[in-house]
């Protein structure tokens, strides 16, 4: 087995509440599902079923505007505390009164699921355990869009630096990245949807971001992987491809 440096982890980015805006890390545990904590709280729409019934900023941009973070330690039958902090300054948890709050932006009856630590599947996460962008391509999107580029946009979990611009996420999947105790299988592209469109401070659209994915990239912006080993991670860590 040979350990080929590509980069090291200069971002790490947790989601607690599936479409919310979430919390900057220095360190995460990667458990089976992906990140402690990722999108362990969600809104469901009780009009849809599967994966449709998950109401996001797919059905309203303002939701990313609320911004989540978990606090204090848990257990292993729950998360830590959940805080909301709205955009107007209001702190919620993870109550009836959030839920009153997020119920203005749908004529849909809206109620909330919130998953346990125990849970080996995925939570409320789209695809792919964990969501992984570089500096590079995020550089490159830059260049083609010809405007500021937010990384904010992509919702990744984690920012990876490269190493030069002799790496790009398509030659690894297939293959396996090292990251300290953690080993994770790069499976598939992450295929873009109308998020993407959405600016994360003023939440206004501007689908020409979109158009250029999809002209440039057939759509492609990020690779998902699964988690093959569980363990801690550490922003400044080395990322290494398993060759």
């Amino acid at each position: 087995m040979t350990l080929i440096s590509i980069g090291e982890i200069s971002e790490i980015n947790r989601y607690p509440v599936k479409s919310f805006a979430g919390e900057r890390l220095e360190t995460s545990k990667i458990e089976t599902y992906g990140l402690y904590g990722d999108r362990c709280h969600a809104f469901i729409d009780e009009t849809e079923e599967g994966w449709e019934r998950y109401f996001t900023a797919r059905h309203t941009p303002n939701m990313l505007g609320y911004k989540a973070k978990l606090i204090g330690e848990g257990s292993e039958d729950k998360f830590p505390t959940l805080s909301v902090t709205s955009p107007d300054g209001r702190v919620f948890n993870w109550n009836e009164d959030l839920l009153a709050e997020t119920q203005a932006y749908s004529k849909k009856k809206l109620s909330m699921i919130d998953y346990k630590p125990s849970t080996l599947d995925l939570l409320a996460v789209d695809t792919g355990s964990i969501l992984i962008i570089t500096d590079t391509t995020l550089q490159k999107l830059e260049a083609i869009w010809g405007k500021r580029l937010d990384k904010r946009r992509f919702r990744a979990n984690l920012l990876v630096s490269v190493d030069g611009n002799s790496f790009n996420e398509s030659d690894w999947i297939g293959k396996r990245l090292s990251v300290g105790s953690v080993e994770l299988q790069v499976d598939i592209y992450c295929e873009r949807c109308s998020m993407i469109t959405i600016d994360p401070d003023t939440l206004e659209y501007d689908t020409s971001l979109l158009k250029k994915v999809k002209e440039e990239m057939n759509l492609n912006f990020g690779v998902y992987a699964s988690v093959k080993k569980t363990g801690q991670i550490n922003v400044g860590e080395k990322v290494y491809l398993v060759d």
